[in-house]
């Protein structure tokens, strides 16, 4: 395919705070999308953000990400797939010494796994076809460790690692690979968990969309295995 042809985009964490961000930019420059989700809420205030115009390009699919069989089902009956933007991930806080087995686990299990399991699949579909976009959501702390952050930063160093790798698989494929590092995301959750009196220093989700939409563009095909910061002023 050529010309507008690569336009079919797997969006997970699309009905999350920074994923109903991304969503609109991504479809007001012609891409359709699948969401998958868990949370009905989420998909409802999606729903409700967009315009039927917008809504007739997305497809919602119930998934678990953390269970293989429903992330491969899941991407193997899209018809078409040309980009992987995958949001989905999470933190907790907490001192190191008092951090439960548990919650290191489910941070990886979260931010990790669901981006092995995701990534994998997609390349399955995008290597026979020689084409494929992956975008993967690391954070400032990845490269930058905070105190009471060291699961969630270790997890997202991962995330960057592992797409690296990907990248340096898929030389050569028309396959890129790149991993955003955002500090703080202006999302309701973030507002709700730290107050709202430094938001307008954090990074606005429409301005992770609109990066997200240039690095799946056929534009971007010689950027690959990049890590790249958006800070915004915090």
């Amino acid at each position: 395919m050529s010309g507008l042809g690569h336009r079919s985009v797997l969006l997970t964490g699309g009905t999350g705070g920074l994923g109903q961000g991304v969503a609109p930019v991504l479809l007001a420059q012609g891409y359709t999308l699948t969401i998958p989700y868990i949370d009905a809420v989420g998909r409802e205030h999606l729903e409700q953000q967009l315009a039927a115009a917008e809504l007739a390009n997305v497809r919602f699919v119930a998934a678990d990400l953390n269970n293989e069989s429903e992330v491969a089902a899941l991407i193997n009956r899209m018809p078409q797939l040309d980009a992987v933007v995958h949001l989905v991930g999470g933190f907790s806080m907490g001192a190191t010494a008092n951090v439960a087995l548990s919650d290191w686990q489910h941070s990886f299990a979260l931010n990790v796994e669901t981006t092995f399991l995701v990534c994998k699949h997609a390349l399955k579909r995008m290597q026979p076809q020689h084409y494929g976009r992956i975008v993967t959501i690391g954070s400032r702390g990845a490269v930058e460790p905070t105190a009471e952050l060291a699961a969630y930063c270790a997890a997202k160093a991962a995330v960057v690692a592992f797409t690296r790798a990907i990248a340096a698989e898929t030389k050569g494929m028309n396959i890129t690979a790149n991993v955003i590092l955002p500090s703080i995301i202006d999302t309701p959750n973030n507002r709700a968990a730290m107050g709202s009196d430094q938001a307008a220093m954090w990074v606005p989700p429409t301005a992770i969309g609109q990066l997200i939409a240039y690095l799946i563009s056929e534009s971007a095909g010689a950027i690959s295995g990049a890590a790249i910061p958006i800070y915004g002023n915090a």
